[in-house]
């Protein structure tokens, strides 16, 4: 009994983590207990004792490595017994069955992309077996959930054959958060009381002539509406310049829709087809107002000699109104440009065709290309193609100077590294694939025929095998009728543009920014 006492008070303690005690099953613990005694060099009990009466100060190397094995085999234990919520499989392409959440299957992962792709009107008549296909093949593969993917079947375009379309649901095609902002066209009440006599008005009428382009003419109607009701004139329907380029004869109701047009500026200003008879034989005065003019300015130089002569005859409207206006006057600028300027029937009609062509098989992206010659020669650029073609715009600019209106001070390279040159098809190539563009999606590319032809869009076409424009996707015998109208072609890509799930031009026009407003 006193040798026991000795070693009793030998004795000492390491406290232990109660993780790796709560790791020990009871019936361990029970069976140390009631584990009958025996002699010292065989029972399991005495070796324990004589463990613990080891004297650990007079060796810390013992002691340290006791607990290193002691926590070692916790953590061990502690790793078995433990269900981790996370996967042990975080970097990999493919997940085992067994880890797999049971929230994220592959089959309510191919409904959810059904859904999705029913709604854009990707599947043209697909049966369910086709949708039973895709359960099958995913479950089969296995694939992760951020990679969301729907096979559908449908026609393809170039061959009329049938193939199968694969419709990813990536972050390209998210669209952008509206913030809330929506359209107010509410004007103010001294605005609409001004009203009463300006649509009165039959003495004062504002004569126009816009010229460039589609987009270009579109923006000038646009600032002559406005004008005119700064003035309180009649406008007379504007005039189309004959485009020296296209050689486009074109006038305003091959365009837009008159009739609507005429309606819905009733109670802004007074529009009238041409100038009435009693003001025929008038000698207008002519004006040419300086760049970003503002009302003021226009009142002042203009209004007096208007109601003493009856008609103002204004030329090259471009960017010549002030883009800071007054709130009412704003507000006009924008019902005429979004609600006023409709398209022709004809011409609407074949865009909304077309856009629904593009539509058919799921989301699309337009395409603004300026890569036509007229294009280069302006903005004192080349095309890149090679020699041959740079030869070609540089000799048309020394043949017709005036076409070029960019900075003539500044030499090819200085533009190019300035941001003020057309991006050619290399360059757009490679922001499509910066900005994630998926191979295979589907892009409209709108825009006239570019300088060197097919041959200059060979990289995009070459990138990206959907690639369509408007005469790969028209009937035969649909463009006939605007065949050498370039204006009304340009106004079919507007169609198709706005239309679009997402659109990027290749240069900072008109165009480009009509559709992003």
């Amino acid at each position: 009994m006193a040798k026991s006492k000795n070693n009793a008070k030998k004795l000492s303690y390491i406290s232990v983590p109660s993780q790796i005690i709560n790791s020990i099953s009871s019936s361990s613990l029970q069976s140390l207990l009631e584990s009958p005694k025996k002699s010292s060099r065989t029972t399991a009990s005495t070796a324990i004792n004589r463990f613990f009466s080891l004297n650990f100060t007079t060796s810390p190397r013992l002691f340290f490595s006791t607990l290193f094995l002691i926590g070692l085999f916790g953590m061990i234990k502690f790793g078995f017994n433990v269900e981790i919520p996370f996967s042990p499989y975080p970097c990999s392409i493919s997940l085992p069955q067994q880890h797999q959440h049971p929230n994220l299957q592959s089959k309510s992962t191919v409904d959810e992309s059904a859904q999705y792709s029913k709604k854009d009107g990707v599947f043209n008549g697909a049966t369910n077996s086709n949708i039973s296909l895709s359960q099958s093949q995913s479950q089969q593969s296995q694939t992760m959930v951020s990679n969301v993917q729907l096979q559908a079947r449908g026609s393809n375009i170039d061959d009329g054959e049938d193939e199968v379309v694969v419709v990813e649901k990536s972050e390209f095609w998210k669209q952008p958060n509206g913030l809330g902002y929506k359209p107010c066209l509410e004007f103010s009440r001294d605005y609409r009381m001004a009203s009463e006599g300006v649509v009165k008005e039959r003495r004062k009428y504002l004569m126009v002539v816009v010229s460039g382009g589609m987009n270009q003419q579109r923006n000038q109607i646009v600032d002559a509406v406005v004008i005119a009701r700064i003035l309180g004139a009649s406008l007379v329907l504007p005039i189309l310049q004959v485009n020296v380029i296209w050689g486009d004869e074109s006038e305003f109701a091959d365009i837009f829709d008159l009739e609507h047009f005429k309606r819905v500026l009733a109670n802004d200003v007074h529009v009238v087809s041409a100038l009435p008879s009693t003001h025929l034989m008038t000698r207008p005065v002519e004006g040419s107002p300086p760049l970003h003019v503002t009302p003021s300015w226009i009142r002042a130089r203009y209004l007096k000699r208007l109601n003493r002569e009856g008609v103002l005859l204004l030329r090259g409207l471009d960017s010549r109104l002030s883009k800071d206006l007054p709130s009412d006057l704003q507000k006009l600028r924008c019902k005429v440009a979004f609600n006023a300027l409709r398209f022709a029937k004809p011409v609407q009609e074949l865009g909304n065709k077309i856009a629904e062509r593009m539509r058919s098989k799921g989301p699309y992206l337009a395409l603004h290309l300026r890569m036509e010659k007229d294009v280069w020669v302006r903005t004192g650029c080349l095309p890149g193609l090679s020699p041959k073609y740079d030869e070609i715009v540089n000799n048309e600019r020394i043949q017709r100077p005036k076409l070029l209106t960019a900075r003539s001070n500044m030499t090819y390279h200085e533009r190019k590294l300035a941001g003020l040159c057309p991006l050619n098809a290399v360059e757009v190539t490679r922001l499509l694939k910066a900005l994630g563009a998926p191979k295979n999606a589907r892009i409209y590319w709108a825009g006239g025929e570019p300088l060197g032809g097919k041959e200059a869009l060979y990289p995009l076409i070459n990138e990206f095998r959907h690639f369509y424009s408007k005469s790969d996707l028209a009937l035969p015998g649909e463009l006939e009728p605007f065949k050498n109208k370039a204006s009304l072609l340009a106004a079919i890509d507007y169609i198709v543009c706005e239309k679009s799930d997402v659109f990027m031009p290749s240069h900072g026009g008109n165009m480009g920014h009509a559709i992003q407003v």
